[in-house]
């Protein structure tokens, strides 16, 4: 399962997502990793939440950044939880067709592994296309 949380800066989508973080850190079943650029959440979060900073990382576009998830998931088989915090830095491409790809290809990896995905995507939701905005 994929869900997006979409609003413009300053909507409040980072303490949701790290709200859902802890949560999720509470659960003994749960194997969460999140993606980020930088390391802004590291003192917002419990240590049980695999942050990786992906720009430590060479990975620019969104068939790179499925590549990383999916050798995430290669290492890790037991993944549960992926966390993805500002899909545009990460990826570096802020062309929403090219998104619209990425989330359709991913949505296909996370259903095979039962994978549940949350991306954080700053933009406004009344600007996205409906392939985008049924992950909302």
């Amino acid at each position: 399962m994929i869900k997006l949380i979409v609003g413009e800066k300053g909507s409040g989508k980072t303490a949701r997502l790290v709200d859902d973080l802890n949560m999720q850190a509470t659960s003994e079943s749960a194997n969460v990793v999140c993606l980020e650029f930088g390391k802004r959440l590291n003192g917002l979060v419990k240590y049980q939440i695999r942050l990786v900073d992906v720009s430590q990382y060479p990975v620019r576009g969104y068939d790179q950044l499925l590549s990383f998830i999916a050798g995430i998931s290669a290492k890790d088989f037991d993944v549960t939880h992926i966390y993805i915090d500002s899909i545009g830095k990460i990826s570096g491409d802020s062309d929403l067709s090219n998104l619209e790809s990425f989330l359709e290809k991913l949505e296909a990896f996370a259903e095979r592994d039962a994978i549940n995905v949350m991306i954080i995507l700053s933009a406004d939701p009344d600007d996205l296309p409906p392939g985008i905005k049924k992950y909302c």
